[in-house]
């Protein structure tokens, strides 16, 4: 059974259709990524995922259950969890306080019951050396990688990624790459919205390209980088 699954999913805003009938599924495991130009509507479908936008038609499907009304906070609960282009971390706060903050948010668990949790976090997402520095001093490889790490606090099934990638050198996103690989490898389900083609293809089994709101194609990273409709569109972008 997929652990995602949007069903002739519509939105417009306005007279502007961004979402025009999208149908996919995400198999438990799998990493999808999601590629197109901007403005092809990728961020709002993240946010049509997580119910911070409505849909206008169609449904959206999570764990097996329809979450096409649920409030964006129980599709969290229920273990959906997401990062966004700009991190935006409560830069007064420590770096662990930061995720403390995140998983008993994000958990409904007390403080003291996710405090080893995030330590692991931390561990793993290679920011245990900055866990008492104020957010607000981060570079910008720290503030992704807490941005990441803070989703995971948040115990979910479920990682979108929204270009975490993107303003990174090449050495910051190889080191950003191995992180989000074993994150996967621990069971947890990702898609990932990317412009940065070569982290995506490191990590990805399939890809779904979206233009206009439209799905124009999805398959393999080969498949889809070897189509001359998915070329025409990224003519410029990063392969």
């Amino acid at each position: 059974m997929p652990i995602l699954e949007l069903d002739h999913v519509v939105k417009s805003f306005g007279s502007l259709k961004v979402t025009d009938d999208v149908t996919f599924s995400v198999e438990p495991g799998e990493a999808l990524g999601i590629i197109g130009p901007n403005g092809a509507g990728k961020s709002t479908l993240f946010n049509l995922i997580t119910g911070n936008v409505r849909v206008d038609a169609g449904r959206v499907s999570f764990d097996g259950a329809d979450v096409t009304r649920m409030q964006p906070m129980k599709r969290c609960y229920a273990g959906v969890g997401r990062t966004f282009q700009i991190p935006q971390p409560f830069e007064k706060l420590t770096v662990f306080e930061n995720l403390v903050v995140a998983a008993s948010m994000g958990s409904r668990k007390a403080e003291s019951e996710v405090t080893d949790r995030c330590a692991e976090i931390l561990v793993n997402t290679g920011l245990i050396e900055r866990a008492n520095a104020l957010a607000g001093g981060l570079g910008l490889l720290q503030r992704k990688r807490l941005e990441l790490a803070r989703a995971l606090a948040t115990d979910p099934k479920l990682l979108l990624l929204d270009e975490i990638a993107g303003g990174l050198t090449e050495a910051e996103c190889k080191s950003l790459i191995e992180t989000i690989r074993a994150i996967h490898a621990s069971g947890i389900t990702i898609v990932w919205i990317e412009h940065v083609l070569h982290a995506l293809n490191a990590v990805v089994q399939r890809l779904l390209v979206l233009n206009f709101g439209k799905i124009v194609d999805i398959g393999t990273p080969e498949d889809m980088m070897a189509s001359s409709a998915v070329r025409e569109i990224y003519l410029g972008i990063e392969v």
